[in-house]
């Protein structure tokens, strides 16, 4: 799939700029009720586009249909609520008549991550075009048969133009931003391209959402049932193949049941099945790229001389295929990128603490703060030690 060039840029630019005029203008009955069309055409193709997601970045078949349903219930989410939502909102004050209103702004540009291909670009897409916007909508580079077919869903179920496809560069991309007809942009991504497009946005005050990076805290208290912490660890790290953002990427562990937990997680681990993402068994597929498993391999590697001890797998996979084997660092510490940085794969990262103020501690020892978790059998405290966690939910 060639890059377009600089004429069919401005070309699809001008397009989704007109068709926003008609559509902002559209009754929001009608916006809602293609959000709903493009709900059934997702359940209606849901075979072909698991498949093309699991093709291009090696998802386990299982888990791209339960994306492609996300996208449809999502859907069916800004359908029933948007009207609602939106509506006008009285404000008492000394006029005759005060109220928050809102307007669609324009023209999204949406620079969407390969990691869940469907459910990102409907995540931005949904609610955008439900307020009477339109989208451009720029994908990862190896999901361009997502990215196209994501197109091809939005061309049948909504006037023309409202969302279009652009197979472009990250550099391109970012040119597109001081475009007087595009009004505002979202970014789920690395925290390299959220400087970039943060700093662009600015430049041209452009309205803008990023998500970025997330290296989540799971941490398991003393009194966790740790049968369900186990079970719910290994969910949540890996998920995708622990390609997730939002995955638990710290395992922070209290000593008193460091080692009780361990045993039963990693005999939890032992049970996921990794193998050709097309099985329906298939719990691990390859990662995505040569790229991430090397680099992945690379801080694995460096936590480990640095004194990490691995207890599961901590090598790639011999054979086709960008494998890598479900891993459990033991024992990470300050200064390991395990315990720094993002792991972006199937590593769980395991951090032990004295108690439960060191837990604290370590969870928001991190520059990232996307979200958090923690296992306790005590509801209040479960809920006070949440709070206290820096990040945007837990």
């Amino acid at each position: 799939f060639p890059a377009l060039d600089n004429t069919q840029i401005d070309t699809l630019l001008q397009q989704v700029s007109a068709a926003s005029v008609g559509w902002a203008a559209t009754p929001i009955a009608e916006r809602t009720a293609c959000l709903e069309r493009a709900a059934q055409q997702l359940r209606a193709q849901r075979e072909r586009y698991a498949a093309l997601i699991t093709l291009e970045m090696g998802k386990p078949i299982r888990e791209a249909h339960a994306e492609v349903e996300k996208c449809a219930t999502g859907c069916e989410f800004y359908a029933k609520n948007a009207e609602r939502f939106l509506a006008d909102e009285i404000v008492a004050t000394d006029a005759g008549k005060s109220y928050v209103t809102y307007q669609p702004l324009g023209t999204l540009l949406a620079i969407m991550p390969w990691n869940f291909p469907f459910w990102q670009a409907f995540r931005a897409a949904a609610p955008a075009l439900a307020a009477g916007n339109s989208v451009l909508l720029k994908h990862a580079s190896n999901v361009p048969q997502c990215a196209l077919a994501i197109e091809e869903i939005f061309q049948a179920c909504f006037p023309a133009n409202v969302l279009r496809t652009l197979l472009i560069g990250p550099e391109q991309a970012e040119k597109l931003i001081a475009d007087t007809r595009i009004h505002a942009v979202t970014l789920t991504g690395s925290e390299t391209a959220g400087r970039r497009i943060a700093a662009a946005a600015g430049t041209h005050l452009k309205k803008s959402v990023l998500e970025l990076g997330g290296s989540d805290a799971f941490v398991v208290l003393a009194d966790a049932d740790l049968d369900e912490a186990a079970r719910l660890a290994v969910a949540s790290r890996f998920l995708n193949g622990g390609q997730s953002c939002i995955a638990a990427k710290r395992i922070i562990l209290v000593e008193p049941i460091a080692d009780d937990f361990l045993e039963r997680f990693q005999q939890r681990l032992a049970q996921l099945k990794q193998g050709d993402p097309m099985h329906e068994e298939t719990s691990i597929g390859p990662m995505a790229r040569a790229d991430l498993r090397d680099a992945l391999h690379r801080q694995v590697t460096e936590s480990i001389n640095k004194g990490a001890v691995p207890r599961m797998g901590c090598a790639p996979v011999a054979g086709p295929g960008y494998y890598y084997p479900v891993s459990l660092l033991d024992r990470v510490r300050p200064g390991m990128p395990a315990y720094d940085d993002e792991l972006f794969g199937p590593v769980a990262a395991v951090i032990r603490a004295k108690d439960e103020a060191d837990a604290l501690r370590i969870a928001n020892d991190n520059r990232y703060g996307l979200g958090g978790n923690v296992c306790t059998r005590d509801p209040d405290k479960g809920e006070a030690f949440a709070r206290a966690m820096h990040c945007g939910q837990a």
